[in-house]
């Protein structure tokens, strides 16, 4: 019995180390370390998000923060474990944080689809990857740190994608004709056409394939600015009587 009182300080003191004000201030600066990349991050993401790419504000700025969280941590290790000795004989926690990063990367690579040019789940394997270093920052002891993490992953996406909505940004559509066979398709009237609508179509992204003597173009078309550009239903009303068209696709793309 006297035993347990004996080691009821050193166990409050082994808990303090964890909550000390060293350790606070240093959670405080690896916080506005990650308050900085995720701005960065943004920045990046908006451009890509502007174009109509399918890694936009959101995958960027988990991606740029989570990856930031595991550098700066590297250079605070003394702090590691509430300041008291972790690196012993055989236990390096920095292997143990390589295994994580490379295994949860395989994981998040698994819920990112593709489908002709639209590709999603990148948001959410970026906030995969973002959780688990939200874990790694937990179990070394920087809690504070890690709560401010979990938080600006989820705000950023609860609330981007809202702002994405708002901010000035050019949206894309995947377009997939197929012509009668004896119709021949020229590019530049595709491109003057599309022009006319709208649009133009994105550079790389055309395909062109032949089958039984009938051609099958495949390109992304995007729009100009964010009020410009025809809508689905009024692009599947033209290429409907368009004499040359034997049929076609339309959808919302984000390549």
């Amino acid at each position: 019995m006297n035993g347990c009182h004996d080691n009821l300080p050193h166990m409050m003191d082994f808990l303090h180390g964890y909550w000390s004000l060293t350790e606070l201030a240093t959670n405080g600066v690896i916080l506005l370390n990650l308050i900085g990349a995720l701005l960065l991050g943004l920045m990046v993401g908006y451009e890509r998000s502007y174009h109509g790419r399918a890694a936009g504000m959101r995958t960027y700025g988990l991606v740029c923060m989570a990856s930031c969280a595991l550098t700066v941590i590297g250079g605070y290790s003394q702090y590691w474990f509430g300041g008291h000795d972790a690196f012993v004989a055989g236990n390096d926690p920095t292997r143990i944080i390589q295994g994580i990063v490379t295994g949860i990367g395989f994981l998040g690579a698994g819920v990112i689809m593709r489908e002709g040019f639209n590709i999603s789940g990148l948001t959410t394997a970026a906030s995969i990857w973002a959780s688990s270093v939200i874990g790694i920052m937990v179990g070394i002891g920087f809690y504070v740190s890690a709560m401010g993490l979990a938080f600006m992953c989820a705000m950023s996406m609860i609330f981007l994608s809202r702002l994405e909505a708002k901010l000035p940004s050019r949206h894309a559509v995947a377009i997939t004709m197929r012509f009668k066979k004896e119709f021949m398709p020229r590019e530049d009237a595709l491109r003057r056409i599309a022009l006319s609508r709208g649009y133009e179509i994105a550079g790389g992204s055309l395909t062109i394939g032949s089958d039984t003597g009938k051609q099958e173009w495949r390109f992304v078309a995007i729009a100009l600015s964010k009020r410009s550009g025809a809508p689905l239903s009024e692009l599947a009303a033209e290429l409907a009587v368009f004499d040359g068209i034997d049929s076609f696709q339309l959808s919302h793309a984000r390549n």
